[in-house]
């Protein structure tokens, strides 16, 4: 499948190009006014990226990026007198650990950056899917925790108002750029992971004790055991 840019748009010399050839065209284009040491790193850059991964980013719905299956959410509003101080102790209260929010299966992670003298807030997060799907599981289940916590933004209209949606894309900055290591892995995959590397972990400490196992059996377990026990390593 091709894919299309405004600039392809407007050049009918481009249509037709593919993702790959687009992305060295751009890197080319860039390169032509960077530093030496950038256009080095540039052209490794070309050699080393296929945009056909399965984690190059795209569009997460109505606003934010997404790769893979995993989204990125970074807003900015303005806090209401106080509002700083009430969520630091909010924060130190709970030791910054939201167990509620678990019940969003799709949530990796919140972050709340205060700036400008404690008078604005930036709300940042990773989660998996779309974005509408993510804002409405934030209000249908932690939509307690949602508002304890932004009350504190000016014109917080409330998770349960049909206007919250607007207000959080009119807040909302997609990032210019967006990337996660392991695009296709989801809060519920991680779950499901350390679930079966708990099962794993009893299963193998239990035929460990096993004194009448076969020697074939013994050394395939041994073998398995060296296996997942070695480290991955991540320049792949």
């Amino acid at each position: 499948m091709n894919h299309t840019t405004e600039d392809q748009s407007s050049d009918p010399r481009l249509e037709g190009e593919s993702r790959l050839a687009e992305f060295r065209r751009i890197a080319q284009e860039i390169a032509a006014d960077a530093p030496q040491v950038a256009k080095i790193a540039i052209d490794a850059l070309v050699r080393d990226h296929n945009p056909l991964f399965k984690g190059s980013s795209q569009s997460a719905g109505r606003a934010g990026r997404q790769s893979g299956n995993v989204s990125e959410l970074t807003a900015i509003a303005t806090l209401k007198p106080g509002g700083a101080d009430r969520l630091r102790r909010l924060f130190k209260l709970t030791g910054g650990n939201f167990d509620g929010a678990q019940r969003v299966s799709t949530l990796h992670d919140m972050r709340f950056v205060f700036f400008d003298e404690d008078t604005r807030i930036i709300f940042a997060t990773t989660y998996d899917g779309d974005w509408d799907t993510y804002i409405n599981d934030f209000a249908t289940k932690i939509p307690g925790l949602m508002d304890l916590l932004f009350a504190n933004v000016e014109g917080w209209p409330g998770i349960d108002s049909p206007e919250v949606k607007d207000y959080i894309a009119q807040h909302q900055i997609d990032a210019a750029g967006w990337f996660v290591a392991n695009p296709q892995v989801t809060v519920v995959d991680v779950r499901r992971l350390q679930r079966m590397e708990q099962a794993l972990d009893k299963f193998l400490d239990a035929m460990s004790k096993n004194k009448e196992m076969d020697r074939a059996t013994a050394k395939a377990l041994d073998e398995l055991s060296k296996e997942i026990s070695q480290p991955q390593g991540v320049d792949y």
